[in-house]
């Protein structure tokens, strides 16, 4: 019995010996991979298809590097930047003084970087035969001043306004540059009866199929099923721009801005990598294929 305990204990350490010799670090198919590094980008719904362009061209550039891209409005990307969870924060417009305060108070130093620039498109059905509107004309539109087509040239029809939700940069800056005129003392806001909604493609498609409607979006986004209407401004009412890349660099369309990328700090490492690549020409004429215009245009 005793030389059958020592045969067994025999066999087992020669198929131990035998398991450690396959799983040799020597064999190439068995050494651990480079663990991915990952970057988490999230705000603005109008970057994030531009966002979402340069993350998967990325790919191309840094294999290793994995980048997360969500949406949800530019409040929302800097909230969660102040809450540390994101690495960088999607804007369409800058940083509130309120907002810089809290993440200042959180430990941190955000930090600014203009990616892209952007024109808001006023935008109406192609059944409109409305061409053209001041500012003030569009001003008085969503202040509830203006209700009916006819009054600027149009069709008697009843005017639907929309608008994205209040968590949007674009909100934000059409309430101050339009509704507002630009004063900083102007605290009117857009009339009840304006209809918000959550994203900038819902607004393009309440636009296509309602003749009433009117409504504002991101260049990027617009497409042949609404009509863009041209701007005048207070200085020269005579003198009407349509938005487009050249009007946009050149200053002639008004109501034009800044896109922005926030980080929590000074950037280092692979996001400091990801940003410098967002800023090159590679990922600039991404820029301009999806409609923007690039960073470096002025």
């Amino acid at each position: 019995m005793r030389q059958k305990l020592v045969f067994l204990l025999c066999i087992c350490v020669i198929c131990l010996s035998a398991c450690t010799s396959s799983s040799s670090p020597s064999d190439p198919s068995l050494t651990p991979t480079v663990q991915s590094e990952y970057i988490d980008n999230k705000g603005s719904d109008t970057i994030v298809n531009l966002a979402l362009a340069w993350a998967e061209a990325y790919q191309t550039v840094k294999p290793d590097v994995r980048i997360s891209v969500t949406g949800g409005g530019s409040g929302t990307g800097l909230t969660a930047l102040v809450n540390k969870s994101v690495d960088i924060a999607n804007a369409s417009r800058q940083i509130k003084p309120e907002e810089l305060d809290a993440a200042k108070t959180a430990g941190l130093n955000p930090q600014e970087f203009i990616i892209a620039r952007d024109a808001i498109a006023v935008i109406i059905n192609p059944e409109n035969p409305v061409e053209q509107l001041t500012l003030e004309q569009l001003s008085a539109i969503y202040r509830g001043e203006i209700n009916n087509w006819s009054e600027v040239g149009g069709e008697d029809r009843p005017i639907v306004r929309l608008s994205r939700e209040t968590n949007s940069g674009t909100h934000v800056f059409f309430l101050e540059t339009v509704v507002r005129l630009g004063s900083s003392t102007d605290k009117t806001i857009f009339t009840a009866n304006t209809l918000l909604l959550p994203s900038s493609e819902g607004i393009i498609s309440e636009v296509s199929e309602n003749p009433n409607a009117i409504g504002y979006d991101g260049l990027g986004y617009i497409t042949s099923n609404v009509k863009m209407v041209a701007l005048s401004s207070m200085e020269n009412p005579d003198v009407y721009i349509l938005p487009s890349a050249e009007t946009v660099a050149d200053g002639s369309y008004l109501i034009s801005r800044d896109l922005y990328m926030y980080t929590q700090d000074v950037p280092t490492g692979v996001i400091k990598d990801y940003l410098d690549w967002i800023l090159s020409p590679e990922a600039q004429q991404i820029v301009t294929d999806l409609g923007f215009v690039p960073a470096l245009v002025k």
